[in-house]
């Protein structure tokens, strides 16, 4: 179901007032900065499932544990769960791209953008006075942002992050049903893989949220 804004003014989160006027600005700036659509859900419409956050570690994913934005150095479902409690709307954004894109080397540089403009979302939405306000990506940040260097360096070093202002913590790993939360903004994914051709497939869909508040 397509999320929808109240007629009130604002709603109240734990003494956050959360003012719909910000909201339309937040999903209007994800299309300015390259989204697709943007819509904004209630928290409560995020699905979490553990098994899905299961799957980074068995079978396995080669992204797992090289960076601090994945599992096992993500709080998980669990941690998700609790931080869900201090928010009670969400701004959900998608990138629509041409198939063949997604099956070469320039699926790298739209994850890329997936973070940015998550991260974009996240700092307009802390300058409103949401200052807790969250945003969460797809795929691996060091394989994004830092795929020339040998370690993370939060990870392998213990220091601070090197894009703190472009990566995004990654959606699977706290264990979110992207294709639910697709549904929930009203949108329909089209999934891409090297399984699928793009001959089947004409365009592919990717997505991130920011949680406001």
């Amino acid at each position: 179901m397509q999320g929808e804004l109240t007629e009130r003014a604002g709603e109240m989160k734990d003494g956050q007032q959360i003012d719909l006027g910000d909201l339309k600005e937040l999903t209007e700036l994800a299309c300015r900065l390259g989204a697709s659509n943007a819509e904004v859900i209630s928290t409560s419409q995020i699905s979490i499932e553990d098994d899905l956050a299961e799957v980074c570690k068995e079978p396995g994913c080669e992204n797992y544990g090289v960076s601090a934005s994945c599992p096992p150095h993500v709080a998980g479902p669990s941690g998700f769960r609790q931080l869900l409690k201090n928010f009670h709307k969400a701004v959900v954004f998608k990138i629509e791209v041409p198939s063949e894109i997604l099956l070469s080397s320039g699926r790298r540089e739209v994850f890329r953008a997936l973070h940015e403009i998550a991260a974009s979302i996240e700092h307009s939405a802390v300058d409103m006075g949401y200052e807790n306000s969250t945003a969460f990506a797809g795929g691996s940040c060091k394989h994004l942002f830092c795929q020339d260097y040998t370690t993370c360096r939060v990870v392998g070093e213990g220091k601070e992050c090197r894009n703190p202002r472009r990566a995004r913590p990654s959606m699977s790993g706290f264990g979110i049903n992207v294709s639910k939360l697709m549904q929930e903004a009203g949108w329909t994914m089209s999934r891409i893989n090297q399984d699928r051709s793009g001959d089947e497939i004409s365009m592919g869909t990717v997505c991130g949220f920011v949680l406001i508040g």
